[in-house]
């Protein structure tokens, strides 16, 4: 090779070497998740290990290929929108929510990111979307909604506590997803011939409160309507209401296992679960307005016989048979 020609090679290789070198260099993109609960992180653990695993069965792995950013309310409401605002300022990608309250939230926080609800509650009714066909807007998701489940909840009952009249109900009315519950329930208990006392609670505060009341008067049952007020006392509930031999039942599962009678409800872990494939589609391309929301297909009854035991209740082997946990 001549002389002119090598130097002209090696000039090439020098300049094209920097350039190779800085695109190998060029740093990755990782999407950032901000996931937003109302509960406390310990409410949540199924949930959120739900979540990450169906984001892992599509190809997403925390801490490798998609950052999650966590934040929870813990039972105080009033904190949601400052969590959305630090959340907005994360410039994540995408919010996730848990239920209605911290939907509205969001929604109220942000037009610009797009907002996936795991288990919100109506959200037609309560103003988060337009329709479940076309949401329209930042919004999509999954709803928890079936309006069939509170009178399903009262029927089970029924069975097993043979007069839950009166029956004290725990709803909280600065709460929408909990008066639209307050709301439900009132044909089916009519049609049940169950009287339905209300037990107002709006804070952690009043709690203390509408359970000493129940325990004065002694109904004969005790529904819970949603409200994290509510999930973040579950302990608490189920134990004044067994000291007080007031039969009760809920929504969640976690209640019966931590010792309320029976649980009736969607089964939510699914529901989030099935929130990253929303996830998934939307840092793909996909635009929230046009993914329809989508309802849910398994709902969960557990029964707590130690707790119907220490109550005197016979659970009916029928009931024990279709349950899909018996706690013994």
């Amino acid at each position: 090779m001549k002389r002119r020609e090598f130097i002209t090679l090696l000039g090439g290789v020098a300049t094209a070497w920097p350039l190779a070198a800085r695109a190998q260099q060029r740093p990755i993109i990782v999407p950032r998740i901000g996931l937003l609960s109302p509960f406390f992180s310990s409410d949540t653990v199924l949930w959120h290990r739900a979540f990450v695993r169906g984001l892992r069965d599509l190809g997403w792995i925390e801490g490798k290929t998609i950052l999650i950013d966590y934040r929870y309310a813990e039972g105080k409401t009033d904190r949601l929108p400052e969590l959305v605002a630090e959340l907005v300022q994360r410039k994540v990608d995408i919010i996730v929510t848990s239920v209605t309250n911290d939907a509205l939230a969001a929604k109220s926080g942000t037009r610009d990111i797009p907002i996936v609800m795991a288990a919100a509650g109506d959200p037609v009714a309560t103003g988060i979307v337009e329709s479940l066909a076309r949401p329209g807007g930042n919004i999509t998701g999954l709803s928890q909604m079936n309006p069939d489940l509170m009178g399903k909840r009262l029927e089970l009952l029924k069975e097993i506590v043979l007069n839950p009249s009166p029956m004290a109900v725990l709803w909280n009315s600065e709460d929408p997803i909990s008066v639209l519950s307050w709301q439900e329930i009132q044909a089916p208990a009519r049609k049940l011939e169950i009287e339905v006392r209300s037990l107002e609670v709006r804070s952690t505060g009043d709690l203390d409160r509408a359970l000493g009341e129940m325990a004065r008067t002694h109904p004969g049952a005790l529904a819970i309507m949603p409200n994290p007020v509510f999930v973040t006392s579950l302990k608490q509930i189920a134990n004044v209401a067994a000291q007080n031999q007031v039969p009760s039942i809920f929504h969640l599962r976690e209640f019966a296992d931590l010792g309320g009678l029976m649980s009736y409800g969607v089964d939510r872990s699914d529901l989030f679960r099935r929130a990253a494939t929303y996830v998934d589609k939307i840092l793909k391309g996909a635009k929230p307005a046009d993914l329809p929301i989508e309802q849910p297909t398994k709902f969960e009854l557990v029964i707590n016989l130690k707790t119907a035991k220490a109550l005197g209740l016979t659970v009916p082997l029928t009931l024990q048979a279709i349950a899909d946990e018996v706690i013994e």
